[in-house]
């Protein structure tokens, strides 16, 4: 298996680069972005994931490792192939990881190939994965940030919706009191729509 390619950017085609290693083209699929920021001739080193098919041995190539974990676990979902995967993974590591975080499938509906059926099963299926990771960290946070997740908490919110509210509170709100009572209406409204 193919984990790891150094080498020149030698030619371009449609859905894939040749990349020259040691005299040895090798053909990887890469994003739109890794074209765009690199130019033929230059030298070009990618983790690589070797699909194998049937009849078919396909590399994937991303420049940095968190890009080849994320696209490993995208594939894990069924009706997620390695084009789809591809594409998705274009937008960015962390783009991709808030969308699944904050269960935007209309962010998962614009990228082709995924239908909304899709891009649920893409969140609910890797939300556990990713939120652990993604998280927000309380012992890093201001007191009063762990306060008004505490009181929100005290009143009955799960500690993922409580660390959520805390989130998306905008800026410019002063006292504790204040932040609770926006994510208490903010909460309110949204467990009703």
């Amino acid at each position: 298996m193919i984990s790891y390619l150094k080498g020149i950017y030698h030619t371009n085609l449609k859905d894939r680069i040749v990349l020259l290693v040691r005299g040895v083209g090798y053909g990887v699929a890469v994003g739109d972005r890794v074209k765009s920021q690199t130019k033929l001739g230059e030298e070009l080193a990618v983790y690589v994931y070797t699909h194998v098919r049937d009849d078919v041995l396909d590399l994937y190539g991303f420049t940095k490792q968190e890009e080849l974990e994320l696209f490993q676990l995208l594939l894990q979902v069924s009706g997620v192939g390695p084009k789809s995967a591809l594409l998705i993974l274009d937008r960015g590591v962390e783009v991709v990881k808030q969308a699944i975080i904050k269960a935007d499938t209309g962010f998962f509906t614009t990228i082709p190939r995924i239908g909304k059926k899709n891009a649920q099963k893409i969140i609910i299926e890797l939300k556990s994965k990713l939120g652990s990771l993604e998280e927000l960290d309380l012992s890093q946070v201001s007191g009063e940030t762990q306060e008004v997740v505490e009181a929100l908490q005290a009143v009955g919110f799960s500690r993922q919706e409580a660390t959520e509210a805390v989130r998306h509170l905008p800026e410019g709100l002063g006292s504790p009191e204040e932040k609770i009572r926006y994510a208490l209406k903010h909460m309110k409204g949204s467990q009703t729509s």
